[in-house]
């Protein structure tokens, strides 16, 4: 259950929150440019005969038009299906045919690519790349059978607690802002983008100038600026990518019930958090893994499981978007249990504000958060991810080396002083999938489905 909430973070946004449990690793991240002026980053690794690259351009489902939203997700879903000489069989047997793995991604605030190759392949695997990205072709077979494989998956969406909860509090959260929009859109907005809206995507808003590059593996610089200038040559200087307008949750509490008759309920809740390059980022981190992040070792854990078995799992998580930050959380409960759960909730919030944390907590929170290893660094194309969020967040390329003393700096005071900014019960967003017992929908133009 808890994967299911946290489908909805983009995987920039999942790496930039690994990213700040990462522990100092020599990893040397060469800076490069190409001869055609094409920035990446680069961390050689000689020792496996593999590539990876990942690429991120800013701007992502949120500028999707409103009776269109899905459309850069339908053109992630067929961007690999087909460019240049290649139908959509031709390309992917291709692909096969070299072990190449090649994908897309659209997120709220970027669509993103893949590439993971053998080194013997590396400049084909580029060619193919790049074709992808400059000349799809988004014939109309692989469109429609994506589309319909997508619309599908909306469908059953429809009955599932998990995703009808997660949307649900994005709407209530954002109203008619575009981050209310669900990335996938809706069964009404997919079914309406066209091959035109498609070529038109890829012609405009994938561009050099707002477009970041992580490279990992056995390829050297002198290597890749070249293939840079091959792959990306072609696209526009320039993307036409507006704006999104910076915005935060609604600033009061609400509670949305979406009936559902399943005996168990799903709970959404949220509000108020940090964009990424607030400086109270890492205060705001290390309380939520005392309040909720830290699974077992978390105070939510421990009050409305391990001392009441109110629920399965509860978990707490930043969500910083480019144009609002969040701080969500959620859990399973039966119908009956819901709002003593939402209670405790609540309750531990007011604890955490009025009394902050206590000095072995902060302890333990900051030896686990710089001790532990995350998988994201076990793998080439995991550390191209995070080369990628890093720039995507304009962090500095020693950014691995300083965040120890980031955690560390972290003071009780700061914690108290963060938890009075962002933990408000007053203002806690919840939105509830099920039957729940002695709940009733709260806030403004809040009502039961």
């Amino acid at each position: 259950m808890q994967q299911a909430f946290r489908a909805f973070a983009a995987p920039l946004i999942f790496a930039l929150v690994v990213l700040a449990s990462l522990p100092a690793k020599a990893v040397e991240i060469q800076k490069i440019e190409s001869p055609g002026g094409i920035k990446a980053w680069l961390v050689e690794e000689p020792s496996i005969p593999i590539v990876s690259m990942n690429v991120a351009w800013r701007g992502g489902a949120s500028l999707d038009p409103a009776d269109k939203a899905g459309l850069a997700y339908l053109a992630s879903s067929t961007m690999d299906e087909g460019s240049g000489d290649y139908d959509s069989k031709a390309f992917q047997e291709t692909l096969s045919d070299l072990a190449i793995q090649l994908g897309f991604d659209a997120s709220k605030d970027s669509f993103s690519g893949s590439l993971k190759t053998l080194t013997e392949n590396t400049e084909e695997a580029f060619r193919l790349f790049g074709l992808a990205v400059t000349d799809p072709r988004f014939d109309s077979e692989p469109v429609e059978r994506i589309r319909g494989q997508i619309m599908s998956s909306l469908n059953r969406k429809l009955s599932d607690p998990n995703s009808l909860a997660g949307r649900a509090w994005f709407e209530l959260a954002f109203g008619d802002h575009p981050y209310s929009l669900p990335s996938e859109g809706t069964l009404e907005s997919m079914a309406a983008v066209t091959r035109e809206d498609l070529v038109s995507f890829a012609e405009t808003r994938l561009g050099k100038d707002n477009m970041v590059i992580g490279v990992v593996g056995d390829i050297s610089a002198a290597e890749l600026g070249p293939l840079l200038d091959k792959t990306f040559g072609t696209l526009p200087e320039k993307a036409g990518v507006p704006i999104v307008p910076q915005t935060t949750p609604i600033q009061e509490a609400a509670v949305k019930i979406i009936p559902q008759e399943i005996p168990q309920s799903v709970v959404v809740f949220g509000g108020q958090g940090l964009k990424r390059d607030d400086p109270d980022y890492y205060a705001a981190y290390v309380l939520n893994y005392i309040l909720g992040g830290g699974s077992f070792q978390s105070r939510l854990t421990e009050e409305i499981r391990e001392k009441r078995g109110l629920v399965y799992s509860v978990y707490t998580y930043l969500y910083p978007m480019k144009s609002a930050g969040l701080q969500m959380g959620g859990f399973g409960t039966s119908n009956a249990t819901v709002k003593p759960a939402l209670e405790l909730v609540e309750a531990e919030l007011e604890r955490i504000r009025a009394e902050g944390v206590t000095a072995e907590e902060l302890a333990a929170a900051k030896t686990y958060l710089n001790g532990s290893f995350p998988l994201s660094l076990s793998s080439n194309d995991r550390i191209a991810d995070i080369l990628v969020a890093m720039q995507f967040s304009n962090l500095p390329a020693d950014y691995l080396n300083d965040r120890p003393k980031l955690i560390n700096a972290v003071t009780q005071e700061d914690i108290i002083r963060v938890a009075q900014k962002l933990l408000d019960p007053d203002k806690l967003i919840v939105v509830v999938a099920g039957q729940p017992e002695n709940l009733e929908a709260s806030g403004v133009g809040v009502q039961k489905n």
